[in-house]
């Protein structure tokens, strides 16, 4: 990322009434964020980046709306702080969090953890989403915060529009999934508030004890399926160390790392749904993630990326789509588009 912000801290200074020191967060390719550090105060700013966006993109408001509601929840997320959403203070909306003590991983074999810590940290990243999933969302306030019904006709419907909207190159592998998911919606699972990406790249987990102490980017939360979340969770175990730092060809067992079913087992033990994880819920998942990255290749395009290495990363999304497909067809073929 970026080491020189593209606002005026100046402005920021005001706001918080002295003077300040930022530092970048160099992790996420959505979303600017900043280390804000005011007299004892440390704190986190999370803002739109600048220039267009897609229409529900970079939704920071529903960020800070929702780790409001969950505040006294005791899942382990960051305090807010304020909410700016005016853009003429430093450019676009935003809003600033206490900053929590601890480490964020984009490598999913949590590389410098000993092989009892990785598995305790993982184990309770299964039941903090069980957790999460067994909130009283409209107990809370946020009965109104995603129709509680239809989440995944809506996300294909979402999704196949963003991909229309974003896309970079024509990829009939894509625009063939898309049909397939509007024409085999699966059963809908009890309604939760679903974190739309959770993945350890957004768990921070500390060390004494192991375990996680803070979820964080919520910008793609919503109510839905919970099974939208475990399956994006769980995909990493479907991608290489080079994508985007996944586990498939890793030594599971040997590093401590608990396989995706036995995730999936400690998860529902914790009380989390228990419905069917099909490979419609796992497929989507991946495709989901290849529009979110072209969208990602769009915005390094137009010079909006948050993180140097966007163009990289939005590079994979042909990879994930073709992951998506050879899901599916490990259950019934399809598809006619070949599979390389």
């Amino acid at each position: 990322m970026q080491a020189t912000p593209d606002f005026d801290p100046n402005r920021l200074a005001a706001v918080l009434g002295g003077p300040i020191r930022l530092a970048p967060v160099s992790s996420g390719q959505s979303n600017p964020t900043w280390f804000v550090t005011c007299g004892d105060r440390e704190m986190v700013l999370r803002k739109k980046p600048q220039g267009a966006t897609a229409a529900s993109a970079h939704a920071i408001d529903r960020e800070y709306r929702i780790l409001s509601a969950l505040a006294d929840s005791g899942l382990p997320i960051p305090r807010m702080v304020m909410m700016e959403e005016e853009p003429e203070v430093i450019g676009t909306p935003f809003y600033l969090m206490e900053r929590l003590c601890g480490t964020v991983s984009e490598d999913s074999a949590l590389p410098d953890l000993a092989p009892d810590d990785r598995r305790a940290v993982y184990r309770d990243a299964a039941t903090v989403l069980a957790r999460l999933h067994r909130v009283d969302w409209a107990g809370i306030g946020l009965a109104d915060y995603g129709r509680p019904d239809g989440y995944y006709e809506r996300q294909v419907r979402r999704w196949s529009r963003q991909w229309d909207s974003t896309k970079t190159r024509d990829d009939a592998l894509i625009d063939e999934l898309a049909a397939w998911f509007a024409a085999n919606l699966p059963p809908e699972s009890p309604t939760t508030i679903v974190h739309g990406d959770y993945r350890i790249g957004n768990l921070m987990y500390g060390t004494a004890p192991a375990g996680i102490v803070g979820v964080l980017d919520w910008e793609l939360s919503t109510l839905g399926d919970p099974l939208s979340d475990l399956a994006h969770w769980l995909m990493f175990h479907a991608f290489r160390p080079d994508q985007m730092g996944g586990l498939a060809g890793v030594d599971l067992a040997g590093h401590g790392l608990p396989s995706d079913t036995e995730l999936l087992d400690h998860y529902q033990a914790s009380g989390g749904c228990t419905a069917a994880l099909t490979p419609f819920h796992r497929a989507f998942a991946l495709f989901r993630m290849s529009v979110i990255l072209e969208g990602i290749t769009a915005r390094a395009l137009a010079g909006q990326a948050a993180n140097h290495d966007a163009m990289a990363v939005g590079a994979l999304a042909p990879d994930f789509a073709r992951l998506a497909a050879q899901v599916l067809e490990t259950d019934k073929p399809p598809l006619s588009a070949r599979i390389d």
